[in-house]
């Protein structure tokens, strides 16, 4: 049986590669367990570019090449496994900013994002919901 995170890590590499449906990477980051860094008893996470990234690996592998550089004297870092899901419809809501996922930050290949945005994160705190809000026929 394959692990959900290795399966989430296969997606990842589909659409790097230009191949894969968008739609379905983001159902399988939803149903995979990702692990998350606490530091300061809560969530690592980084801001860039306007937006709170909280930052979940796919992997024990993934996390420990991440630890090698932000470990306090290469100590071991402590780690919540939560589902995507949980993270992007109930922790990034309760941010109280613009907030997504990134995923992998430690890869060679670089992170995936998962941006603030409508289909991503819940549609309350997605950055581009009045667009859609006034593009749906529906008005507001």
């Amino acid at each position: 049986m394959e692990r959900a995170g290795t399966a989430l890590a296969g997606r990842i590499a589909e659409r790097r590669a230009g191949v894969g449906d968008p739609r379905a990477l983001v159902g399988e980051m939803r149903r995979s367990v990702l692990l998350v860094p606490v530091a300061g008893g809560g969530l690592w996470s980084a801001r860039s570019g306007g937006v709170r990234w909280v930052c979940a690996f796919t992997d024990e592998a993934a996390l420990a090449r991440f630890a090698l550089r932000h470990a306090p004297g290469g100590r071991s870092m402590e780690y919540a496994a939560l589902l995507g899901a949980r993270i992007v419809d109930e922790i990034v809501p309760s941010l109280g900013e613009p907030a997504g996922l990134a995923v992998d930050i430690a890869s060679e290949e670089g992170a995936m994002f998962f941006p603030p945005v409508t289909g991503i994160v819940a549609d309350g705190v997605a950055v581009d919901r009045d667009v859609h809000e006034e593009g749906d026929g529906r008005g507001r």
